[in-house]
């Protein structure tokens, strides 16, 4: 199968390195601001990868020409974190086929439905098949261009919904070569609100926020800056995630009970879960706090389930306060930015039963 990857960060290399090992003609495409590792690639022809997968695969295509990229394509996977959806997005409108297939993964909310918008398709189109996962099917890190560690590779626990629903089915199937423990969701919404980061990443960090600064994040996040009280913290995020899921008839399981399927961790509690998870061991903090586990996480994460929890119902005391702590504490008003919202996403009117049937 012809396969575009759009995004050459660590996932998007683990993404191309997969499929392109499974014997999949593999395209890369990424912007032009982020060269060293597209070029590399070109360069030696491939992708090397060590850890839980390995080994070399060649790549056919890696560069910054979208329509080169998009050559032949049958299945493109948009490969990165929230604020690269919308540039895939608008990068590919135009330009895509009848008959393609679409994977965001994973969704960071909404990634499905932002696509969408981007690339100029209206939420029920069919002519281009879009789904979106509820994570990354992979622990990966870039260690050089060109080359990246693969931790984990998920055995379970990933979640994939198509957008419209009825062609979940036939995307798993498609994927199933390489990704054969991936599991059907019932909406993009449990997909979307399946994925966690949001929960664990702002809690963490606004916890440990002066320890980031002064040390320049020189301590493990989750083996030392999850301490029980913080775990707290998380917990409660995560039962008003639930709680909005449970609103739209949607089943999502709580953080580390998902954690022990994935494979990273041992135990389903927000404390020593965290601190003991195999998984997570030798995970540094950020250097700063102006970061991802903020600006991505808060920006599109956290005040989308806000925004959604109002639409329908479902008050989000925790959540709404680590945005306040954050909007403070980053000088950054994360909710007036609205980055991502149902608003940008166009369901602002939907009610629970109308978004439960996306």
């Amino acid at each position: 199968m012809h396969i575009t990857v759009l995004g050459a960060g660590a996932g998007g290399t683990a993404v191309a390195f997969d499929c392109a090992a499974h014997g999949h003609d593999v395209r890369v495409f990424d912007f032009e601001q982020f060269p060293d590792n597209i070029a590399k690639i070109a360069d030696q022809g491939g992708i090397h990868a060590e850890g839980d997968i390995s080994g070399f695969a060649e790549i056919a295509y890696s560069g910054h020409d979208i329509v080169e990229a998009l050559q032949d394509a049958e299945l493109i996977y948009v490969v990165g974190p929230a604020y690269s959806t919308v540039p895939f997005g608008k990068a590919v409108a135009g330009k895509l086929s009848a008959g393609q297939t679409v994977i965001v993964t994973p969704s960071s909310c909404g990634g499905a439905l932002a696509f969408k918008r981007a690339a100029g398709l209206a939420v029920d189109d069919e002519t281009i098949r879009v789904a979106e996962t509820s994570t990354l099917h992979y622990a990966v890190r870039l260690t050089e261009p060109g080359r990246v560690r693969v931790f984990l590779k998920l055995k379970a626990g990933n979640l994939l919904a198509a957008l419209p629903g009825k062609h979940t089915a036939d995307i798993l199937e498609l994927i199933s070569d390489v990704y054969a423990s991936m599991e059907p969701a019932t909406s993009v919404l449990q997909t979307s609100l399946q994925n966690a980061n949001p929960i664990i990443h702002p809690a963490v960090t606004l916890s440990n926020a002066a320890r980031i600064e002064m040390t320049g994040g020189a301590f493990l996040f989750y083996e030392e800056g999850v301490s029980d009280s913080v775990g707290r913290l998380i917990e409660a995020l995560d039962n008003e995630r639930i709680a909005i899921g449970e609103k739209l008839g949607i089943t999502i399981l709580p953080d580390p009970v998902m954690g022990m399927r994935q494979g990273y961790m041992l135990e389903a509690n927000y404390g020593s879960g965290y601190r003991e998870a195999p998984g997570f061991l030798g995970i540094g903090a950020q250097p700063q706090l102006d970061h991802r586990y903020l600006n991505e996480d808060v920006g599109y994460g956290l005040v989308f389930m806000s925004r959604l929890g109002q639409q329908i119902g479902v008050a989000t005391p925790g959540i709404d306060a680590v945005i306040n702590v954050a909007t403070i504490v980053m000088a950054r008003d994360y909710r007036d930015e609205a980055l991502r919202t149902p608003e940008s996403l166009g369901i602002e009117d939907r009610s629970a039963e109308e978004l439960a049937a996306l």
